[in-house]
């Protein structure tokens, strides 16, 4: 059973056609669900206990508000909202589960935000174990929303609360770093070794656990959860896509504030380019308020999430699976060469959000008193983007 539903898992994913019942990718939700898999499936459906279970998704951000679902506003479109219409679709779900999703317990792992891709979402819910559950579901979702896998977990499994740390990435173009006396062109950059060394020693300066009052806008120095552990982040070896050389900074961390990753990956840029001092980063971990800026959201990937803890309790037990998901790396890896990869690229080069946005570094003053810097967020709060929070933490939104 599991090698069939891995098999039809795999066919959805390179098949890449549209499905009956498809919503357009830029569509807006209707309110009401209607399931659409026929008399058969309802009546198989019916039959069907619920089980709970967790999905492993994939998904390209573009074009969408954000994972969560905003229930009663139909006005911005969300992974959730293509989701629940495929789980009623497909029978797995009630309609009237789609219109109350506390009844089917459903939890995602990570709230990602505003145009914020995936490659290793995990969502937890109860659904009814209907034959080829993954293939009907992919069946009533876009090509750039995919169900990778799908594992049984324990009844009182809580995808956020059982998750110990995520993994997020960042792709980004190589002459971001370039310094800012330097005359870029952008296809003929290529960042050298040293170049590299140096923005890994100040990736590497994250690591352990500060506190990041001054990575997000929500809390203050003195907000004991405003302290976050950092496991690793690093950046690796750059590769060029057409004609531009990229390369991708990994992070893991147990959770996330909004907007942390994209202002720890922001400072470390204004310092490789000569904005900042090196000392700004000890200095941004004290109660001193320090002007920290906000790489743009676009690049920023959810690549995995951890339940280690889970794993050493039950994974072994003889009755649930480790949630642990090496024999879909396979499809995660193509699933972002076709859709997430490609989307960053061509949107970089038609938008140029990160040329557009190292313009702006030098409107920073890196040494201003809290006074300054509360007064210029004042002045910026109307114009903020929102493609906001690095999306995984109980405070993320």
């Amino acid at each position: 059973m599991a090698e069939g539903l891995r098999a039809a898992a795999a066919k959805r994913l390179s098949g890449g056609g549209e499905g009956p019942g498809r919503p357009e990718e830029n569509g807006r939700q209707s309110k009401r669900l209607k399931g659409g898999g026929g008399e058969e499936e309802e009546e198989q459906g019916k039959k069907s206990p619920k089980r709970k279970i967790v999905l492993l998704m994939a998904y390209s951000g573009k074009g969408y508000h954000g994972m969560q679902r905003n229930m009663g506003s139909s006005q911005f479109k969300t992974i959730e909202d293509d989701l629940v219409s495929a789980l009623v679709q497909s029978g797995c779900i009630p309609e009237n589960h789609g219109e109350d999703m506390k009844k089917m317990s459903f939890q995602r792992c990570a709230r990602t935000d505003k145009g914020v891709s995936a490659a290793g979402q995990i969502v937890s819910l109860k659904v009814r174990l209907i034959d080829d559950i993954l293939e009907k579901i992919n069946n009533h979702l876009p090509s750039h929303i995919r169900i990778l896998g799908l594992k049984r977990v324990t009844g009182g499994f809580n995808s956020k609360n059982k998750c110990d740390a995520r993994t997020y990435s960042y792709m980004l173009p190589t002459f971001t770093f370039a310094h800012k006396d330097e005359d870029v062109q952008e296809e003929a950059y290529r960042l050298n070794e040293e170049t590299l060394e140096r923005v890994n020693k100040l990736l590497a300066c994250y690591k352990g656990t500060h506190n990041f009052h001054n990575f997000t806008s929500q809390k203050g120095p003195k907000d004991p959860s405003a302290k976050r552990y950092i496991m690793e982040m690093y950046c690796g070896e750059p590769f060029v896509r057409e004609n531009v050389e990229f390369a991708v900074i990994k992070v893991k961390g147990q959770s996330f504030m909004m907007h942390q990753i994209r202002k720890m990956i922001g400072l470390v840029i204004a310092i490789v380019k000569g904005y900042a001092a090196e000392s700004i980063i000890e200095r941004s971990w004290g109660e001193e308020k320090v002007d920290v800026p906000k790489a743009p959201g676009l690049g920023l990937v959810l690549e995995r999430v951890h339940f280690e803890k889970y794993n050493r309790r039950f994974g072994n037990d003889g009755l649930h699976e480790p949630l642990e998901w090496t024999e879909e790396e396979e499809k995660i890896a193509v699933f972002k060469e076709q859709y997430i990869y490609p989307t960053i690229i061509n949107t970089e080069r038609e938008e140029k959000s990160m040329m557009n946005w190292l313009s702006t570094l030098s409107i920073h003053d890196f040494n201003s008193s809290a006074a300054e810097v509360q007064a210029n967020n004042k002045n910026s709060k109307n114009s903020s983007d929102l493609e906001g929070s690095d999306g995984c933490g109980d405070d993320s939104d």
